[in-house]
């Protein structure tokens, strides 16, 4: 499979050995077709202990809930959607020429008929290049920020975080988002990479900025009680640089960053209209990464820092908005640590630990916000054929707030399989 970027190009490179490393080949004229992606769910059973003080903003662990039951259990998409994509080749005038178009249909669903979510459309974009000059990709795909974060996630082939308790219906779980790193999501992006040079490679793009997180003034602030945009000026933009080697102990380095510039408009509704720039800022943020192997062994560290970017999804809960409409950056940090080993019967074993902080802002007294995500998982990850991985995860999430009065934390079990064809 030639399109290095594709979620199940990950799933194969962090499974065993044994997965596929190719989806099925069709060549048609002048094109290579490969049809290609995943199938996946899991049974998960969470059970909450009971939750401490008031309900924390931005926590993602579950408490108990005013009947003083914190069990919960449904059968769900894991972190990575089940996924059907079509990928076409070609190479025309000295120029490699790709196209991909993917959907992920859920195995979450708790409606009556069954038959309530909308399938996702993650991917639709084109590339164009050559070995000796790089690689030009236009469209939506995965963000170029914190990318490798949640390509090198354990997780990615089981379920990870789940989020509040999560009973049947959402169409994916967290994995480690939000606990150790900032969910990428999918942009609409122009961006350009280069040539391997001797193991090093560095992308830059500009990002749609997308809405759901800088635009509804809900997600990002606390204490508006009027209606507020926050818009964006200029388009995101987003880069990395990576160092990649072989030979017994081989890995990458990796880094990357992305920088909004975001206008606070006073009373602009619902309805898209503005009627004052009162304030503007910038959210940035970095992160630095390693992933070795040697032998059967394998371990990741990475670390992320930032302003305004808030927590778990880009520009979440990223300031707060004072006196006069004036926004108070909040600083956010985080991270993991992974470590994983093949046994002889071809299981990977695996163990993972990630915290993602948050900040109060200069002035700022919130003892309901998060103060910080955290995050063990223990999983197993056992090839049972050359395409299907059997998966067992445990996992403890526990979210505190600024007062350390406000705890809540859940455990949970997950048993289910993931097939890559």
């Amino acid at each position: 499979m030639n399109n290095k970027i594709k979620l199940a190009v990950a799933g194969a490179v962090l499974s065993a050995a044994s997965v596929a490393n190719a989806g099925i080949i069709i060549p048609a004229g002048d094109w290579t077709i490969d049809i290609n992606g995943n199938v996946n769910a899991f049974a998960t059973w969470t059970d909450a202990d009971k939750a401490k003080g008031s309900s924390i903003t931005g926590g993602l662990a579950s408490g108990e809930d005013l009947q003083g039951d914190g069990d919960a259990v449904g059968i769900n998409t894991g972190l990575l959607p089940s996924w059907l994509g079509f990928t076409g080749t070609t190479r025309q005038n000295d120029v490699d020429v790709s196209f991909t178009i993917s959907f992920q249909p859920n195995a979450s669903d708790n409606a009556a008929a069954g038959d309530a979510k909308t399938p996702l459309n993650r991917q639709a974009f084109l590339t164009f290049g050559d070995k000796s000059w790089g690689t030009v990709k236009i469209g939506k795909d995965l963000g170029i920020f914190a990318g490798q974060a949640i390509l090198n996630d354990m997780t990615l082939l089981g379920v990870g975080t789940v989020a509040g308790g999560i009973r049947s219906g959402n169409s994916t779980t967290l994995g480690g988002i939000g606990t150790g790193y900032i969910y990428p999501a999918w942009k609409g992006q122009i961006s350009y990479t280069t040539p391997n040079m001797n193991g090093f490679s560095a992308t830059i793009g500009v990002t749609n900025p997308n809405q759901g997180a800088f635009g509804d003034a809900v997600q990002v602030v606390s204490g508006v009680t009027s209606a507020t945009e926050l818009n964006q000026d200029r388009l995101g933009i987003e880069g990395q640089v990576q160092y990649e080697w072989t030979g017994d102990v081989a890995g990458k380095v990796w880094s990357s960053f992305a920088s909004y510039d975001v206008s606070i408009d006073a009373s602009g509704g619902t309805d898209q209209t503005t009627s004052a720039d009162v304030d503007d800022y910038t959210a940035s943020v970095y992160d630095i990464g390693a992933a070795v192997t040697s032998g059967n062994l394998g371990v990741v560290a990475y670390y992320y820092n930032g302003e305004g970017v808030g927590t778990t999804l880009m520009g979440t809960n990223g300031v707060d908005l004072q006196t006069g409409n004036k926004a108070k950056k909040r600083d956010s940090d985080g991270g993991y640590l992974q470590a994983t080993y093949v046994i002889p019967t071809g299981t990977k074993l695996g163990v993972s630990y990630g915290v993602s902080r948050l900040d109060e802002a200069s002035g700022e007294s919130d003892g309901t916000l998060v103060d910080e995500n955290k995050r063990w998982t223990v999983g197993a990850y056992h090839p049972l054929t050359k395409h299907l991985n059997l998966v067992a995860e445990y996992n403890d999430v526990e979210s505190e707030g600024h007062s350390s009065a406000n705890k809540a934390e859940h455990q949970s079990i997950s048993l289910g399989a993931i097939l890559f064809f």
